[in-house]
């Protein structure tokens, strides 16, 4: 009886001495406005990369896409399923970095048929969501993706991006997918 007794006084105060320490929260939810800031942070770095080149020519612009990709893509975490919009078989998908940069800057002999589209003098980017699906620590968007070049013509894509947290609590994303609107013809 007497060790019941002191085992009970032990998780007593011992639960009274937890409840009063600090607790640690772990909460890797994603909210409806990180994902539109996200959105619209890709949106602005394609526009500087662009102004960048325009500026400072190719090895600049380089230099800013690959921050930004490590910045906004989710490459340290693994292969990022990314299909953008002007890319022909067998090169269509880019799970790697070097393919995203490649997309983004043009420049690499491996890539030989990238031109850079972040370098295409782009003056504006907006996005319009057509939903936004939020699941805990990922987002999933679809929409599109309106860019309006130096004389005003606009062009605009269907876009899907995935979105997660990483450890640092940073959103990335995971997969992008882009491609031209289907003219029906």
């Amino acid at each position: 009886m007497k060790r019941t007794s002191i085992a009970i006084a032990m998780l007593c105060f011992g639960g009274a001495a937890l409840a009063q320490s600090q607790t640690i929260v772990v909460n890797q939810a994603i909210t409806q406005a990180e994902v539109q800031a996200a959105q619209q942070g890709w949106c602005q770095a394609l526009l500087d990369i662009g102004a960048t080149y325009a500026k400072s020519g190719q090895p600049a612009a380089k230099a800013l896409a690959e921050k930004v990709i490590d910045s906004a893509y989710g490459y340290q975490m693994g292969a990022v399923l990314f299909k953008p919009t002007l890319t022909v078989n067998p090169q269509t998908f880019r799970p790697t970095r070097a393919g995203a940069l490649s997309y983004f800057v043009g420049g690499d002999p491996a890539f030989p048929k990238d031109s850079g589209f972040a370098l295409k003098g782009w003056t504006k980017c907006e996005v319009a969501n057509n939903a936004i699906f939020i699941a805990g620590d990922s987002a999933t968007t679809m929409g599109k993706v309106s860019f309006t070049g130096k004389e005003g013509k606009v062009t605009t894509v269907d876009k899907t991006w995935k979105f997660v947290k990483d450890d640092a609590g940073n959103l990335r994303i995971v997969v992008h997918h882009s491609s031209l609107e289907y003219s029906g013809s």
